[in-house]
């Protein structure tokens, strides 16, 4: 498969612009850097992701704390990334997130999973049972796979089945557990226990 072209839709100059640009042209994917004029790139997130505007978010940001990472998942961005990373990283990450996928720098992912599981209530083995009781056994281990990190493609070859399959797999498991995307699915399978760091 040849690597797919990215056509820059509309550039804007704040963060308000950027938010009209996005109702307007519903681009697949609004880049923004999280430090910017008058509306910050967490607040274009937000605003995008309270329009229910069909447009994902990817922000870029040049200090990646844990808050913020936090804030930026909060508000509805589909992937976040530091403004230093190579151009191939931010260039998987556009397609990534563009196919319905989530994207955090795997420094600060790992991060924030040590510090999720540090700060988790210890679910009851009932309390998990129940929450994750809409998932048939196949959907339970492709979220495992998922909290993993691995991508479609990668549990299609682990499981033998197309990546179609799990692609349907995984809009059946964010569907039932209620969830926006995969990120939120990486949160629950954690808050569970179904997935523990290390494992």
């Amino acid at each position: 498969m040849g690597a797919r072209e990215i056509v820059i839709a509309g550039e804007a100059g704040d963060g308000t612009e950027a938010v009209d640009l996005a109702r307007r042209l519903l681009p697949d994917v609004l880049i923004s850097d999280v430090a910017l004029p008058r509306l910050d790139g967490l607040a274009v997130a937000r605003a995008v992701s309270e329009a229910r505007l069909a447009v994902r978010v990817l922000l870029l940001t040049g200090h990646d704390t844990d808050e913020e990472v936090l804030a930026a998942i909060t508000a509805g961005a589909a992937g976040y990334l530091c403004k230093d990373a190579p151009q191939a990283e931010l260039v998987a990450a556009v397609h990534a997130v563009a196919a319905g996928g989530a994207v955090i720098t795997p420094p600060v992912l790992a991060r924030m999973l040590t510090r999720l599981a540090g700060t988790l209530p210890t679910s009851t083995g009932d309390d998990a049972a129940t929450r994750l009781s809409p998932l048939t056994g196949r959907e339970r281990e492709v979220l495992i796979h998922v909290a993993r990190g691995r991508s479609n493609s990668e549990i299609a070859a682990i499981l033998g089945v197309s990546d179609t399959t799990v692609k349907t797999h995984v809009g059946h498991v964010l569907t039932k557990l209620r969830l926006r995307d995969r990120t939120q699915a990486v949160v629950l399978a954690y808050e569970t226990g179904l997935v523990r760091p290390g494992t």
